[in-house]
């Protein structure tokens, strides 16, 4: 049993469960316990788990790991008083944790994945709304860093709407909650966007990725999948709760004391802007104090809307250097000129987005759309006019929205119209802004 326990000893040093007065009776334990959870007999393993949780505390960061796998399925499958029971001991151990390994323990992660618990279960633990935001809130102050589960971002923000509802939040807690979290947002999008163009610049290089790189890149794509799931529905959270009826008064309420405040300034204008409110002149007010503060290159992108001046618009385009920023600036303009009709310039921005920021596909989404829409103006045909729903279909693909491109693809010519036109595999040129040449499927 001696060997045995001291390969055991060895095993757990070597991944870091080590200590340095290696206890005989709690590595006994513990190899017992670790054992039964990597079989998933977790019942068998709650005993010993909790003997060496009681008597050693301290002794192994497999107390807390394995222990919450223990007792998530104790929550699972428990009922009544029993399930509240496990639910606050999950509650305790997290915190133990903290205590115990706070070198092994991001905080603002465990700080979520507390509050989150707590949400699941509010009803079981009988808590307010309010506490459970309060519990989010402090995940968010404390470690923001690592305060970056996207679902718990979402639950955060759509409790304080909740609370807003209710008259326990005001309109700028609300508005001051959605600009937090849209930033924190984009940091994450931002850091996950690097590391995925990094990736997509090496293979376009010709250089084949290694396996490591490979699980890197599903993980930063699948994080962007879901950042860009929640963001949708933040935005929808908020609704029309951020209308011009409801900024405006607040802006111009707080702005004499806010006025030489960078942040509040940027908020506002930007706010202001989203919510169609850019002809008020709230935010031409805004907009020339923040310029006459701190100009960038949104507060030159604003003017230029505010006055129509070319220089502006080169200033906005010259101050802005961040890729990922640059990015998203240039897909502003690029909607901005959408909604004017102006669809030639609209593609030539978002095509200067995707190259500034090559792993947000959706310019593409963007660019199938003005396609689709231009189909009948485009064309000299009625062959030649649906056969510009190839090209949005190709452009939707290109988006990763399969369902957009069957739905184009429908639109476009069948195949007995193909065979009855004559123009089977030849290239069909299409005019207007398009500019564009499409190939007719075979058949």
């Amino acid at each position: 049993m001696k060997t045995k326990i001291t390969l055991l000893a060895i095993l757990f040093l070597g991944l870091g469960f080590g200590h340095s007065q290696v206890n005989e009776e709690a590595m006994t334990k513990l190899s017992i316990f670790h054992e039964y959870v990597k079989a998933g007999n977790f019942d068998a393993a709650y005993e010993p788990w909790m003997e060496v949780r009681t008597k050693y505390p301290k002794f192994n960061n497999a107390i807390p790991v394995d222990g919450e796998k223990i007792l998530n399925h104790k929550i699972e499958n428990s009922t009544g008083a029993e399930k509240v029971a496990y639910i606050n001991d999950l509650l305790k151990l997290w915190d133990e944790k903290l205590e115990n390994f706070p070198s092994k323990t991001k905080v603002g992660d465990l700080l979520s994945d507390k509050a989150q618990l707590m949400y699941d279960y509010k009803t079981e633990l009988g808590l307010s709304d309010e506490q459970i935001y309060d519990a989010f809130d402090k995940a968010y102050t404390t470690d923001l860093k690592n305060f970056r589960n996207p679902k718990a971002l979402y639950i955060y923000f759509s409790l304080m709407v909740d609370l807003y509802d209710s008259g326990k939040k005001s309109a700028q807690d609300l508005f001051n909650k959605y600009d937090d979290v849209v930033d924190k947002m984009d940091t994450e999008i931002e850091k996950n966007s690097d590391g995925l163009n990094k990736l997509i610049a090496k293979e376009e290089a010709g250089t084949p990725l290694t396996k490591k790189d490979g699980q890197y890149k599903r993980q930063y794509e699948g994080y962007l999948r879901v950042f860009d799931q929640i963001a949708g529905s933040v935005d929808a959270k908020l609704g029309d709760r951020a209308n011009c009826e409801n900024l405006i008064p607040l802006y111009q309420k707080d702005y004499e004391e806010n006025k030489n405040d960078g942040v509040w300034l940027q908020r506002a204008m930007n706010k202001l802007y989203e919510k169609g409110c850019k002809e008020d002149p709230m935010f031409v007010k805004v907009v020339k104090q923040k310029n006459s503060i701190e100009p960038n290159a949104k507060t030159s992108y604003y003017l230029y809307l505010i006055t129509g001046e070319q220089q502006y618009f080169d200033q906005t385009l010259r101050l802005e250097t961040d890729p990922f920023r640059k990015a998203k600036l240039y897909n502003t303009i690029a909607r901005d000129f959408k909604q004017k009709g102006s669809y030639g310039k609209a593609r030539e921005f978002f095509m200067k987005s995707l190259a500034a920021n090559p792993s947000d596909k959706k310019p593409y989404d963007q660019i199938a759309r003005m396609y689709a829409a231009s189909a009948n103006s485009c064309g000299d045909t009625n062959f030649n006019k649906r056969a510009v729903f190839w090209l949005a279909a190709a452009e939707a693909r290109k988006a990763g929205s399969s369902s957009l491109a069957a739905n184009y693809e429908a639109k476009a010519p069948s195949k007995s119209e193909i065979f009855s036109s004559g123009k089977s595999g030849q290239t069909i040129s299409i005019g207007c802004w398009i500019g564009r040449s499409v190939t007719v499927p075979k058949i």
